[in-house]
């Protein structure tokens, strides 16, 4: 999904507009998600870019791109621009950390 969103359109009240911008990029994610994915792929990631136009769009995460509209909206911006691509993701083992593992919910002891 490449797009860009108008926020004032006429005759629209600007935050139902918003509504039903994210929930036009939640039902995309959701239909990505749902298609089959190859053999050798553990999950589906997603690269985002986002932006007042295509030209100045930035990366970010996936989680925020709600926040990100939020803010244009309440700066009274009349467009922004999302970018949205999926691509297969592969799980990687976490490194062994040097430090023990602490006993229950205990916290580490603070130094003097």
């Amino acid at each position: 999904m490449k797009k860009t969103f108008q926020l004032r359109p006429e005759g629209k009240h600007p935050d139902r507009v918003l509504e039903a911008i994210k929930h036009e990029v939640r039902k995309y994610i959701k239909r990505e998600r749902r298609r089959p994915m190859q053999a050798d792929t553990d999950f589906l990631d997603f690269d985002c870019k986002f932006g007042t136009t295509a030209e100045t769009a930035e990366a970010v995460h996936l989680s925020a791109l709600t926040a990100l509209m939020d803010g244009v909206a309440k700066e009274a911006g009349p467009q922004f621009y999302v970018e949205i691509l999926g691509k297969p993701g592969h799980r990687t083992a976490k490194p062994a950390s040097g430090t023990p593992a602490l006993e229950g919910n205990a916290l580490p002891e603070a130094k003097a």
